[in-house]
């Protein structure tokens, strides 16, 4: 493998036109076919198997309204003293829910109900399924809240959702205009500093044009392109630094330009190559939830690591050739080439300790993962959102004027097509529920046999009690109503569908951590010829993970610091989250790992001497790995400028375990763990050798190749 990457990284130096050339065309084609074919990227929670999508599979068949998407037109006066049962008032009311009903592709606009104290009008609009909408209707929603007039309009409800994207923009120009301060301090060159930017930002342009285009194959998830950008821009940048920081020891060294690229790309680039490989595993892991937007998301990103390696490995080496040993030219300080003393000696530091280090570190991490026991997976609501936002302003109008519940109804599908007579029976129990306030009359189809009850709970979406109401319905009301009849009833909405999914990720996790491990350190035993490191890598990546979720909870569930962030409130923890969280942090720690035992492997290839190879290791790559981290830390607490919860989740749960990873671990437990292990890390069973491929890691004269 490490001379076909050295003959590939030669090409590319020494023909750097053709290899451009071709990115550019191959990026010309996508970006424009997507442009003018490009599938629009929706939203979608549902699971197969679980109650409230066969509510919604129920609702569909039937052809119900209540299977679509929902909108809230909420409308209070300009004047704080007014009230709707004003004459004037109830005209202008009616004016909105007529336009309103105009709008495209509204199937209904349910008569206005007014708040108990007359300030809040809230309309209902009721759209069809999502594959008859497009993003345009959200557009036309909106122009509602333009309307002059003395109410005030705000909107919410499932349409936000499917098509509100969110904006990470400013995220992402933060996390740029970070990441060249980073490098241009690691490299000291203008020059050396602009190759890793506009390598990551090609590739990263090109894999987002396209998922468009994958769109046809699979149905992915509006919010991939968002989490795509931040992990992509991340690794795209730290794998080029990687790659050019080889470059120009070797140039150091006094190799010609193109020899210097073939060896960075057969070192550095090998590593890149099986750290990508690592990421993409663990990211499409997520396969095993069976929960099909999380499959797809994982794809998508997936898809986004494979072009940021694929770049690294053959555009990054072609600027590299066009450079030529300008690349250290226009310098703003200058850097030394070679490694410094200093991480010698605090390599050799930890060796002599490791005792102390390794007890002290893996005390620390399990301190700050100890939150995760109080993590609590939920439905963080519109609440949460910053008051600019129309859906926050709505949510509080709603929650003032009808309660809490209103936010999100329960919508309850019955399959009465062999016992009509359930539906009033039904209506009644589900009713005196005690965490039920209200129910809409029953709306039937008697052609379809299927019945639609709307059930507004007396707590809001985020709530555990909500949570125990849908669970109370399905396990105690709906028995005992349908005991004796044919009759079924679901509940779904989305609230339960967001709780259901979370269920089914909670059932599903235990076997997809187990299969991401395993197929990683199957992966490392193959790279590194070892038993012991590959475990040792895992156990430390679940304790990165730990103290990053306990970092999570202490935020998002607890409070702590949430201002600083602009969080409104403390919210509960997404269902999906800790999964792919999970995925994405897994991977990226076992980047670290890679590159760090890459060059310990060399060396104790070399020369036998497990304690000296593992200072080696620490020296020639404690820089780079400080730099890489710092960048990837920037990009994603970038992320935090979002308003949306979710993403800053995300941002900061990521850049928390690249922190932990890149200080405590890489650089304090991986060496106290190695000295004290000694010769027994790389120890092989001889028939996993003989059955596996030998990579060219263990090889040393590249040049020869």
């Amino acid at each position: 493998m490490r001379s076909n990457l050295y003959k590939l990284g030669r090409y590319a130096a020494r023909r750097p036109w053709v290899v451009i050339g071709a990115w550019l065309v191959v990026a010309a084609l996508v970006i424009a076919a997507s442009g003018a074919f490009g599938k629009k990227l929706e939203e979608s929670f549902g699971a197969p198997g679980v109650d409230s999508q066969a509510a919604t599979d129920l609702l569909s068949t039937a052809g119900a309204d209540q299977a679509g998407l929902t909108a809230q037109v909420v409308v209070t006066p300009n004047n704080p003293a007014a009230t709707l049962t004003a004459p004037e008032l109830q005209t202008a009311l009616t004016r909105v829910r007529e336009t309103a009903a105009s709008l495209p592709h509204v199937v209904s606009a349910g008569d206005p109900v007014i708040s108990v104290d007359g300030r809040v009008g809230l309309i209902r609009l009721q759209y069809p399924v999502l594959d008859k909408l497009e993003p345009s209707d959200l557009e036309n929603l909106k122009t509602l809240s333009s309307v002059q007039g003395p109410l005030r309009i705000e909107l919410g409800g499932d349409i936000f959702y499917a098509f509100e994207e969110a904006q990470a923009g400013l995220g992402e120009a933060v996390g740029l205009i970070a990441a060249m301060v980073i490098l241009l301090l690691a490299f000291g060159s203008i020059i050396a500093m602009g190759l890793p930017i506009g390598m990551a930002v090609f590739g990263l342009a090109l894999a987002i044009s396209s998922l468009g285009l994958v769109n046809y194959l699979i149905d992915l998830p509006s919010w991939a392109p968002v989490l795509g950008s931040m992990i992509g821009l991340g690794v795209g940048i730290d794998y080029a630094l990687m790659i050019v920081t080889r470059h120009r020891e070797y140039l150091t060294a006094g190799m010609a330009v193109e020899e210097a690229v073939g060896r960075a790309v057969s070192t550095a680039g090998q590593a890149v190559l099986f750290a990508g490989g690592t990421v993409v595993i663990a990211i499409l892991g997520l396969a095993v939830a069976g929960v099909p937007f999380m499959t797809a998301g994982g794809i998508a990103i997936s898809l986004i690591v494979l072009t940021m390696v694929l770049a690294s490995l053959t555009l990054l080496p072609a600027f590299l050739g066009l450079a030529g040993h300008w690349i250290n030219r226009l310098q703003v300080r200058r850097v030394r080439s070679t490694p410094g003393s200093g991480w010698q000696r605090w390599a050799g530091h930890v060796s002599r300790h490791a005792a102390v280090y390794a007890v002290g570190a893996t005390v620390l991490l399990l301190a700050l993962a100890a939150p995760v026991l109080a993590l609590r997976v939920g439905t963080p609501d519109d609440g949460a959102l910053p008051v600019q936002r129309t859906e926050r302003r709505a949510y509080d109008l709603v929650a003032a004027g009808f309660g809490a519940g209103s936010n999100g109804p329960l919508v309850i599908a019955a399959d009465i097509s062999r016992d009509p007579n359930v539906i009033q029976p039904l209506y009644d129990a589900i009713g005196a529920d005690r965490g039920i306030a209200s129910v809409a009359p029953p709306q039937v189809n008697s052609t379809a046999g299927v019945a639609t009850l709307i059930a507004v709970p007396t707590t809001g979406p985020q709530d555990d009690a909500t949570m125990t109401t849908v669970e109370r319905l399905r396990a105690e009301v709906f028995p005992s109503v349908l005991r004796d009849s044919p009759a079924k009833a679901h509940v779904g909405g989305q609230t339960a569908t967001l709780a259901d999914v979370g269920a089914k990720v909670n059932d599903r996790l235990p076997w997809f951590i187990g299969a991401v491990i395993l197929l990683s350190v199957v992966l490392l035993m193959v790279v590194f010829r070892s038993v012991v490191v590959p475990l040792k890598a895992a156990l430390m990546n679940l304790l990165s993970i730990g103290a990053s979720f306990g970092v999570v909870v202490m935020i998002f569930q607890w409070g702590w610091g949430a201002n600083l962030i602009g969080l409104e409130s403390t919210v509960p923890i997404l269902p999906f989250i800790p999964m792919f969280m999970f995925a994405v942090v897994f991977g990226l720690s076992m980047d670290y790992e890679v590159f760090l035992l890459s060059r310990i492997r060399e060396e104790y290839m070399r020369t036998g001497d497990n304690t000296n190879s593992t200072i080696h290791g620490i020296t020639t790559t404690g820089r780079v790995i400080t730099s890489a981290a710092l960048i990837m830390i920037a990009v994603f607490v970038s992320f935090s400028l979002a308003s949306d919860p979710t993403a800053k989740m995300f941002g900061l749960g990521l850049a928390t375990a690249v922190l932990v990873d890149s200080t405590i671990v890489r650089l304090i437990l991986v060496p106290a763990l190695m000295k004290l292990l000694g010769d027994a890390n790389w120890w092989m069973p001889a028939w996993f050798t003989r059955r596996t491929p030998r990579p060219a890691l263990q090889q040393q004269t590249v040049g020869a190749e």
